[in-house]
């Protein structure tokens, strides 16, 4: 497979997300996500509505050329199909156990489960960076605002445990 590294500026987020080029379809990107040089940490789906713009210029090539002689493995996530906000959400729930997002703060990462969805709005059950989960949390999402859902990096994998570890799933 041919690595594509691309840099992309997502409306309302500071930072800029680089991440090497999965997937895509209408809607959404799938990338392999590069927070810091030649890091690959987990997997990145960007919902194409915010990103404003998307480049590769010569530190993308060498973050190509660096991956392509690391030898670096390209591939779909198991089971990955794309779909709609829900479906995307309750696949990496079903899969991992929980989910993560972001919306309109880079900084701001939630992780849960969907409790429901009503029309365009939903509502999950919260995790907290401690593994606890909050059933029912007293916040309604707009399913349109969504920039972002992470899964298979270290933070996600690191919470991931936790919840299991405090709830004592297998």
């Amino acid at each position: 497979m041919k690595i594509n590294v691309e840099f992309f500026e997502i409306d309302g987020w500071e930072d800029q997300q680089t991440g090497i080029i999965v997937a895509e379809n209408n809607d959404w990107l799938l990338v392999k996500h590069i927070p810091v040089d030649f890091v690959i940490d987990g997997y990145s789906l960007y919902n194409k509505k915010y990103v404003a713009k998307r480049s590769s210029g010569k530190d993308e090539k060498r973050i190509e050329r660096v991956t392509k002689l690391k030898g670096v493995a390209i591939e779909m996530p198991e089971g990955f199909e794309f779909a709609d906000t829900v479906g995307l959400l309750k696949w990496s729930e079903e899969k991992f156990g929980l989910f993560s997002f972001q919306m309109d703060d880079d900084n701001a990462v939630f992780f849960g489960q969907v409790n429901r969805v009503e029309k365009n709005l939903f509502v999950i059950d919260f995790v907290y960076s401690d593994g606890k989960i909050e059933v029912d949390y007293d916040f309604e999402f707009d399913l349109d605002e969504i920039r972002a859902i992470a899964f298979g990096n270290d933070y996600f994998e690191s919470i991931r445990l936790l919840y299991f570890d405090e709830n004592k799933i297998k």
